[in-house]
């Protein structure tokens, strides 16, 4: 069994940092993608960046040079650096993975359960 888990949410003011984090357990063998979503209030859950196997990476265009995806040494971990964060950052983020495991060889989606951040004076 996958399980994610987040850290890092909380409040922020607007125009700081804050920086999430994501680890895996369990047995995946095989990541083909590391990603960070979010849902707003009313609003549908969105892709905020992903990170690809092949090294390429993709931002919604709303953090494009803001924030930053990236992986730990370790496969089963990857971040989310968020910088100068603005009010409507506001949301849940939810990390997810696309991998495989012995159990599931078939490509699955797995996710966390996710993070409150909050960006206000």
């Amino acid at each position: 069994q996958v399980q994610l888990v987040e850290s890092g949410g909380g409040l922020v003011q607007p125009g700081g940092p804050l920086r999430l984090s994501c680890a895996a357990s369990g047995t995946i063998f095989d990541i083909d993608v590391w990603g960070w979503y979010r849902q707003a209030p009313g609003k549908q859950r969105e892709l905020v960046a992903a990170l690809f196997s092949g090294g390429s990476t993709d931002y919604a265009d709303s953090v494009k040079g803001r924030f930053t995806i990236s992986r730990g040494n370790a496969k089963n971990t990857h971040y989310l650096q968020m910088n100068s964060l603005k009010p409507e950052d506001t949301a849940v983020y939810y990390c997810n993975v696309v991998g495989r495991t012995w159990s599931q060889p078939s490509l699955t989606d797995y996710w966390g359960q996710g993070t409150q951040v909050t960006v206000s004076s």
